[in-house]
């Protein structure tokens, strides 16, 4: 079973290309920032400006002209 077991491990490591070393792992709040908050945000900050460029204009109150209506 250890001949096996390390065996495994030797073909694991020897499987990798150079630099694919698993680096320090991300903490909760971390995780949240990054995979949460943050896209939150920026969809969000997106939408704002969207709508702001692109949302409805309070028309100003025009008096009813006969030269600007037909009826």
């Amino acid at each position: 079973m250890i001949h096996i077991a390390s065996a495994i491990h030797t073909f694991a490591q020897s499987a990798q290309e150079d630099g694919t070393v698993a680096g320090e792992g991300l903490s909760a709040i971390e995780s949240f920032t990054y995979f949460f908050a943050a896209p939150t945000v920026l969809f969000l900050g997106i939408s704002v400006i969207v709508y702001a460029l692109t949302g409805d204009r309070k028309k100003p109150k025009s008096t009813i002209s006969v030269i600007t209506t037909i009826e």
